[in-house]
């Protein structure tokens, strides 16, 4: 069985390139997670998650321990 991918949707306080290159390792070698990217035009700095087995909890965490705010938007 294929693991469905889900897409979680985060507001944060990432909010410019520097912040991405920041944040970037810890997303990229964070297992489970398929794709992401941040919206840094939205005044909520939307990260956008394509999970493939990581859980919304993990990519806070994640987010976290980058030194960076995150709050999951209700869906």
């Amino acid at each position: 069985m294929e693991n469905k991918i889900e897409t979680f949707h985060f507001k944060t306080n990432i909010n410019c390139g520097g912040c991405i290159a920041a944040v970037k390792p810890f997303l990229d070698n964070a297992v489970g997670l398929s794709q992401w990217e941040v919206d840094v035009q939205n005044k909520d700095k939307i990260l956008t998650v394509a999970s493939k087995g990581i859980t919304k909890e993990q990519v806070i965490a994640t987010i976290e321990k980058a030194g960076y705010k995150i709050e999951l938007l209700n869906e």
